[in-house]
């Protein structure tokens, strides 16, 4: 094999590689000669099938596999003699074919850049804590008791207040016209409550059960059903049936109904579990900020064909966005070369730093293991509630999708090892302040 480079700029790489012929020529003779031992043909004993007829039979498909293989040999050897680590599948083009010349192929790439290993022992991070408070436990409680509230009959002839809830059937009307799905009986609405088009529960305050309301309502200008989007509607309403909630008290009955023996169990469980979840915030900003210095100090230049296509992935939901009415108010200030360029760079910054973070992890022999993929696939899977079982059995059909899981463990677990070599100065806040910071 001989190799020429043709290009070596930047990151870029170009290479003309040739095999001689005769090197070819004796493994498509050594290919037709197997096949010629299994070969039958009426008049002939197995293994007794003339080279000719076996050439004429297999000679082409036997020319396109020793052609497919050389290349294939000749293009592994050329990376691993120059110890080339392309960003993206090379790019081969097949200049002379090998059949009666030898065969002459280039290959053009881009290599992924030389990173060098940062020091991270100088950074110091801001460490947000927030105290639970007394508070914040009482307030969890009461959440926890609201949500197995019971709704208990009104007998009494009297209106509806806001925050019960009653049961009517109603029918839906545009310009006098009903329209689909606008129809529907045994409704159970909160009185004033959320869930329906601005103004529909508002008007049920004060009716009783038995009566007709006709209201009018405008559908927001952001409905899903675009032909019902910012129009006025009338709906006209009658009521069948009143209920009070009835919230459990913070008891032992309610420790019970939660799997616990006391009310003391069940507020150490509560104040565990905010605990964590303080814990998981003040970890997203740790992380964000370990990631903001690293993206400081991944000073090296990224791979053009990686940028593109991260920048591709993130153009596509940000299209997505705008054509199902989600799009960013901040983008839509933007003319589009602004917005274009904006995200080019935030693509440019993923890639240096996945690639900064790739090899931290690789010289440190991060692994991600089995049993965390099983995990992570378990905990997507309890997202979807009742499907779950379902989701699990996608991923047992499908084991190959687990993959998707392992570029977010393995970047946590980097993550994890440099906050273990950071110094990390601990800020007391509130959990309002903790949870703003978060989102933002």
């Amino acid at each position: 094999m001989q190799v020429t480079e043709t290009l070596s700029d930047g990151l870029k790489r170009g290479f003309t590689v040739v095999v001689p012929q005769p090197e070819l020529a004796a493994k498509r003779e050594k290919r037709l000669a197997e096949l010629s031992k299994t070969m039958q043909m009426p008049g002939f004993r197995p293994g007794k099938v003339p080279m000719s007829m076996v050439n004429k039979r297999y000679g082409e498909a036997v020319a396109a596999e020793v052609l497919e293989a050389a290349v294939n040999d000749a293009s592994d050897r050329l990376l691993s003699e120059r110890s080339l680590r392309p960003a993206m599948q090379p790019k081969l083009e097949i200049t002379k074919p090998g059949q009666d010349t030898d065969l002459e192929f280039t290959v053009e790439m881009e290599v992924l850049p030389d990173v060098a290993l940062p020091d991270v022992s100088d950074i110091t991070l801001s460490k947000p804590v927030a105290i639970v408070s007394d508070e914040a436990v009482a307030k969890s409680l009461n959440n926890l008791a609201e949500q197995r509230k019971a709704f208990k009959p009104v007998e009494e002839a009297r209106p509806a207040v806001a925050g019960e809830q009653l049961k009517v059937d109603f029918v839906g009307r545009v310009d006098g016209v009903p329209f689909d799905g606008g129809t529907a009986s045994d409704v159970d609405v909160i009185v004033a409550g959320p869930g329906f088009i601005p103004g529909f529960t508002e008007q049920l305050e004060g009716v009783s059960v038995g009566e007709t309301r006709t209201i009018q309502v405008t559908f927001p200008e952001d409905y899903g059903a675009k032909e019902l989007a910012g129009k006025q509607a009338e709906f006209e309403i009658t009521a069948k049936a009143l209920a009070v909630a009835e919230v459990p008290a913070i008891d032992e009955e309610l420790a019970k109904a939660m799997g616990l023996e006391t009310v003391e169990e069940l507020k150490a469980k509560v104040t565990e579990q905010i605990t964590r979840e303080f814990e998981q915030l003040s970890r997203v900003k740790l992380k964000r900020g370990l990631l903001d210095v690293l993206a400081e100090r991944a000073q090296f230049a990224a791979p053009v064909s990686l940028v593109d296509a991260e920048f591709g992935e993130i153009w596509r939901q940000v299209e997505a966005a705008k054509a199902a009415g989600e799009e960013d108010p901040e983008d839509a200030a933007k003319e589009e070369a602004v917005l274009r360029a904006d995200y080019q760079a935030i693509a440019d910054r993923r890639v240096r730093l996945g690639l900064l973070v790739a090899e931290i992890g690789r010289a440190n022999d991060v692994q991600v293991t089995d049993q965390e993929l099983q995990r992570a696939m378990f905990n997507e899977a309890m997202r979807y509630g009742q499907q779950a079982m379902q989701v699990v059995e996608f991923f047992r059909k499908n084991p190959q999708q687990l993959e998707r899981f392992r570029g977010p463990i393995f970047e946590d677990k980097v993550v994890d090892l440099l906050l273990g070599q950071v110094k990390q100065e601990e800020v007391t806040v509130t959990p309002e302040e903790l949870a703003a910071d978060s989102e933002s």
